[in-house]
Order: structure tokens, then sequence, then C-alpha cells
């Protein structure tokens, strides 16, 4: 999947992706810490990795027979604490400011 500007909040827009990167704001992470820390299937978690790699969201690093992932600190972790901002100040909804305060 190439990743072109009006792509990037698609890829962001799926839930369980969001998940993802919420998690991995908090710590890298293996496939199988994110299957548990969401309680998701492997396959739905690793196909979501998968757009998260291609767009480069997420990177992944190689550790003896694991493969740890971890959050964009570049760019997505900064755009990530400017969503939740926006979020708390300015949206309206319950769910939007109950979202922001994770």
């Amino acid at each position: 999947m190439k990743c072109k500007s009006y792509n990037f909040f698609s890829v962001l827009s799926n839930e369980l992706r969001w998940k993802i990167v919420k998690s991995l704001y908090k710590k890298e992470m293996t496939v199988s810490q994110i299957c548990q820390a969401l309680e998701e299937e492997q396959s739905k978690v690793s196909h979501s990795l998968r757009a998260l790699l291609d767009c480069n969201f997420v990177f992944s690093k190689r550790q003896g027979k694991n493969i740890i992932y971890s959050l964009n600190r570049k760019t997505i972790r900064p755009l990530i604490k400017i969503v939740n901002i926006h979020a708390k100040d300015y949206c309206k909804t319950k769910c939007c400011k109950k979202e922001a305060k994770k």
C-alpha cells in the first residue's frame, strides 16, 4: 500500500489500527503482546500492522526470534499528542473527550 497524503487519515480511521497506535504510544510491543493487550486475533493485528508499517506509522525491529513494533516517534507521536489536545479542548461529544483523557 503506497501512502499518499489523502490516504493518511484513512489508515488511522480503522478502529483496530487506532488501538494499536495508542498501545504503541505507551511502549514497544510484539504482535503477541499487542494481541493480548487488545484481546484481538493475531491475524487481525498482523493485517493492521502491515497497513501501519506501509505508511511508516510504526516501525519494526528483530530481537532474536521476536519482532518488536514501535510508534514513529518523529511524526506520529507528536501528532497523537495534538489530536488528544484538540479532542480535549474542542470536541463537544462525550466520547471525544473521554478518548482524549486516555
